[in-house]
């Protein structure tokens, strides 16, 4: 997916967890304001560094993460 090539991973950078390309803001902290009740247009005025594709990549990444981390045994 086009869009995870804004999501980047360097240990140098916020100890190794996902970041918003060029910026040092985490997914998670994207993720977190959004879930703390701010809308996408606060956040990028807040951040105005993020564009509305930043927050998308910061969706997708999310997504892709909990495909491969949630599995559960099958329903006996």
């Amino acid at each position: 997916m086009e869009l995870l090539t804004r999501i980047s991973i360097d240990p140098a950078v916020r100890f190794g967890k996902p970041c918003v390309r060029g910026t040092r803001l985490t997914v998670g902290d994207v993720l977190g304001t959004l879930a703390g009740g701010s809308t996408e247009a606060q956040l990028l005025e807040d951040f105005p560094q993020l564009t509305h594709e930043d927050v998308l990549a910061c969706l997708a990444f999310a997504a892709e993460r909990e495909k491969r981390l949630i599995t559960t045994p099958a329903a006996v």
